[in-house]
C-alpha cells in the first residue's frame, strides 16, 4: 500500500469548506477547491513518496497495473460550492479525431481554447457524499411541454413549439444557443419573471435554478439551455452515470467521482471558460430519460455501482470487523471514519494505491464506530 498526495484544483465553482471539512482541515479555505484528483492523468497526475504515479508505474508495470499498460481511470473528490458548466464529453472516437486536429492546428495542450486535452473518451460516475444537486439528461418531451406551458411566456413557447420527439430537441436547442444576444436577454429576462411566481410539484426546483442561473450568468443561452435537462437532487449513496455525449452540470455539493482518465470537455455555456457550440453540438446526444438516479442497495456493506463501461468499476464499502479484501490495481478512497491499510492509518480524505501484485485487507480503524470506503478498480470478467 503508498499513500497517494492527490493534486488540489482549485477553479472558480469549487467550494471553501466541503473539502477542508472532509479532511478536517482549517476552513473556509483562501482558494476555493474543486476536486483532489487521484490518478495518473498526465495533465495533473498524484505523487506517491514524492513520485508521479506515472513514474512509479513506469517503474514496474506488471507488479503495479499487471496485465494493463496504464491506469485506464482517474477517481477524484469533486466539491461543486458553485454550477459548473453546461457541458458533454466525447466518445472515444470523437476524442481521437478531436485530439488529433488540434494537435494539427498547433493549439497547445495547455491552451484555454482546447476542447481536447487527450486522445481518450470521459464516461464518468458521480456518487453523492452529501445532498447533491445536478442538471443531467434530457428530460422526457411530455414534460418539457408542461414545463413552458405552465410558465406560459409567449416567445417559449414559441421556440417549443416544434418539440414533439427527440429529434427536435436538437432544433430547440440550437436556436436558443445560438440566438443574438438580444433576443436572449429578452427571454431570460421573460421567463426569469414567470419563474419568480412560482412553480408546483417537480417545476418548483426548476424555476429556483433558473432564476439562480440567470443570476449568476446574464444573457448566458446556457439558462434556458438548463431548463431542458432533468433537475436532480442527489442523497448520500445515490449516483449519476454520464456517457458519452450526455448534456449535464453539477450544481452544489460533495461526490466522489470516477471517469476514463481523461480531460475532455466541450462547454455550451453557464462558464467562463472557452465555449464552442458548434463542436458540442456533434458530440450530443438526444435521448431522454426520466430517471437518471442510480440508488444500489447494499449487500453486506458492500454497495456495487454498476455502469457500462470497460475502464472502471467502483463500489462503496462500510468496513465490519472482518475488513474488506481488495485485489490490485485499485485506488481505495477514504470517506468517512479512519481506515487501516498495512497498519497504516487514512483519515477522511486520502487514498492509498493498491498495486496489482499485493492484494490487501482494508480495515476499520480501531476508534472509528463506522468507515466508509470507495475502492475503484478494473472491471473483470
Amino acid at each position: 500500500m503508498d499513500l497517494v498526495d492527490p493534486v488540489i484544483q482549485e477553479y472558480a465553482w469549487g467550494s471553501r469548506t466541503l473539502i477542508a471539512q472532509l479532511r478536517g482541515e482549517d476552513y473556509p479555505t483562501e482558494a476555493p477547491q474543486a476536486e483532489l484528483w487521484f490518478g495518473a492523468h498526465p495533465s495533473a497526475p498524484s505523487t506517491v513518496r514524492g513520485a508521479p504515479l506515472d513514474e512509479v508505474f513506469a517503474s514496474d508495470r506488471t507488479a503495479q497495473l499487471g496485465d494493463i499498460y496504464e491506469l485506464p481511470f482517474l477517481l477524484k473528490v469533486l466539491a461543486a460550492g458553485s454550477p459548473l458548466s453546461l457541458q458533454a464529453h466525447p466518445t472515444k472516437d470523437q476524442a481521437v479525431r478531436g485530439f488529433a486536429e488540434e494537435n494539427a492546428a498547433g493549439v497547445p495542450l495547455d491552451s484555454p481554447v482546447r476542447n481536447y486535452r487527450d486522445d481518450n473518451h470521459k464516461p464518468e460516475l458521480i456518487v453523492a457524499l452529501t445532498e447533491f444537486h445536478a442538471l443531467a439528461g434530457f428530460r422526457p418531451i411530455a414534460q418539457t411541454r408542461e414545463l413552458f406551458e405552465a410558465l406560459g411566456v409567449s416567445s417559449l413557447l414559441e421556440d417549443v413549439s416544434p418539440l414533439g420527439s427527440e429529434t427536435d430537441l436538437k432544433k430547440v436547442l440550437t436556436t436558443w444557443l445560438t440566438m443574438d444576444s438580444e433576443d436572449i436577454d429578452s427571454r431570460i429576462q421573460s421567463v426569469t419573471q414567470a419563474c419568480s411566481a412560482g412553480l408546483s410539484g417537480w417545476m418548483g426546483p426548476v424555476a429556483e435554478t433558473t432564476i439562480d442561473l440567470a443570476e449568476r450568468y446574464p444573457g448566458d443561452p446556457g439558462v434556458l439551455a438548463s431548463m431542458l435537462l432533468n433537475r436532480i437532487r442527489l442523497e448520500p449513496g445515490q449516483g449519476i452515470f454520464i456517457g458519452a455525449g450526455h448534456l449535464h452540470a453539477y450544481l452544489s455539493g460533495l461526490g466522489v467521482e470516477i471517469m476514463a482518465s481523461s480531460d475532455n470537455v466541450l462547454r455550451g455555456g453557464l462558464t467562463s471558460k472557452h465555449v464552442d457550440v458548434p463542436n458540442l453540438l456533434t458530440v450530443l446526444q438526444f435521448a431522454t430519460t426520466a430517471d437518471p438516479v442510480l440508488s444500489p442497495q447494499a449487500i453486506d456493506g458492500v454497495t456495487a455501482y454498476d455502469v457500462p463501461v470497460d475502464e472502471f468499476a467502483l463500489r462503496s464499502v462500510e468496513l465490519g470487523d472482518a475488513g474488506h479484501e481488495v485485489q490490485g490495481p485499485a485506488m481505495v478512497l477514504v470517506t468517512e471514519g479512519t481506515s487501516l491499510i498495512d497498519g497504516q492509518s487514512l483519515p477522511p480524505g486520502t487514498a492509498a494505491w493498491i498495486p496489482a501484485n499485493r492484494p490487501t485487507v482494508v480495515r476499520r480503524g480501531p476508534d472509528s464506530l463506522a468507515t466508509t470506503v470507495f475502492v475503484a478498480t478494473i472491471p473483470r470478467s
